[in-house]
C-alpha cells in the first residue's frame, strides 16, 4: 500500500461534530487533549495474586506415571 501513510481525510468529528482532517477516524485533535486532560489519571502499579492451584484439581495419569 503505497501512497497511504500520509493522507489526511476530512470527516466529521464524532464529539464536537466540527470538520477535522486526521489519519484516522475519531476524536480531532482538540477533543482528544480535552478528553486526555479530564479523564486521563496517572498510571498506577497492579499487584497479581500469586496462582495457587485448587486442591479439587487432580494432575492427570501422565504426569503421575513413574
Amino acid at each position: 500500500m503505497t501512497g497511504v501513510e500520509g493522507t489526511l481525510e476530512p470527516f466529521s468529528c464524532p464529539r464536537c461534530g466540527e470538520t477535522a482532517e486526521e489519519r484516522f477516524y475519531g476524536p480531532c485533535t482538540a477533543c482528544r487533549a480535552a478528553l486526555g486532560a479530564s479523564q486521563g489519571g496517572e498510571g498506577r502499579q497492579v499487584e497479581a495474586e500469586r496462582f495457587e492451584p485448587r486442591m479439587h484439581v487432580t494432575p492427570n495419569a501422565v504426569a503421575t506415571k513413574e
